[in-house]
C-alpha cells in the first residue's frame, strides 16, 4: 500500500478490512508459499519413509504442535502488524507459551535420562542440517509473505518483518516435521527453534528495506 492510498483511506474513513483484496492477497500468497515449501520438501529431502508409523506416535504430534503453535501466533502478529495503529495485545505471552512448554519438557527429559544419554537427546543424528533445512523450507513462505505485505500498511516495519520471518520459519518447521526423523524433545526445543529464528533474524535485518512503502 502506498502512502497516498493510506492517506485517502484514513481521510475517507475506509478500513483496511473493507479494502479486502490486499488481505486476500496476503492469505493466498502465504498459502502458495506453504504449498511450494511442501513440494520442495517432498522433492528435495524427501518425506520420511517411516511417516505412516511415526504419525502414530505422540512425540510426532508434540513436535508438530510446537511448530504449528508458533506459526499460528506469528500469523496473528503478521495480520495485526500489517494494519496501522493496531496493537499486538497479549501476543507475546501466547508466543512464549509453546516455547516455555517445550523447554520444560526438554528439562524433564534431561533430568530423567542417564548422563551418557543426554548428548544423544540433544544432538540426535541430524543437528548439523536441521536448522538449515528448516530455513530452506521457510524461504518460499518468506518471499511470498513479504511480497504480499508490501500491499498493506505496516508502520512498524522492523517488528512486522520479524513477524513475517517468524511465521515463515515456523511454517518451514511444520513442513520439515514430515521429513525429520528426530522425536526427542531436547532436540526439538533447541534445533527446531534455531531453525525458526534464522528467518526471524533475516526478516528483522532485511525487513525495513523489503517492506518500505
Amino acid at each position: 500500500m502506498k502512502t497516498n492510498d493510506l492517506i485517502v483511506m484514513l481521510a475517507t474513513g475506509a478500513s483496511v478490512e473493507r479494502a479486502g483484496d490486499p488481505w486476500r492477497r496476503l492469505v493466498h500468497f502465504m498459502g502458495f508459499g506453504t504449498l511450494v515449501s511442501t513440494i520442495l520438501m517432498a522433492k528435495a529431502i524427501p518425506v520420511n519413509p517411516d511417516l505412516a508409523t511415526v504419525i502414530q506416535l505422540a512425540s510426532f504430534w508434540q513436535k508438530l504442535g510446537f511448530a504449528a503453535a508458533i506459526a499460528a501466533v506469528a500469523l496473528l502478529m503478521v495480520f495485526r502488524l500489517s494494519r496501522p495503529g493496531v496493537r499486538l495485545g497479549n501476543v507475546f505471552p501466547a508466543l512464549m507459551a509453546p516455547i516455555l512448554a517445550i523447554w520444560i519438557l526438554a528439562g524433564m527429559a534431561f533430568a530423567t535420562a542417564e548422563p551418557g544419554e543426554r548428548a544423544a537427546l540433544f544432538f540426535g543424528n541430524t543437528w548439523q542440517v536441521c536448522p538449515f533445512l528448516i530455513t530452506m523450507l521457510a524461504t518460499p513462505v518468506f518471499a511470498a509473505s513479504f511480497w504480499a505485505m508490501r500491499d498493506l500498511a505496516p508502520t512498524n516495519l522492523r517488528l512486522a518483518s520479524a513477524a513475517a520471518g517468524l511465521f515463515s520459519g515456523a511454517v518451514g518447521a511444520v513442513v520439515y516435521c514430515f521429513h525429520c526423523p528426530e522425536l526427542e524433545v531436547p532436540f526439538i526445543a533447541f534445533w527446531y527453534l534455531l531453525g525458526i529464528l534464522i528467518p526471524t533474524a533475516a526478516g528483522t535485518v532485511l525487513g525495513e528495506n523489503l517492506l518500505r512503502w
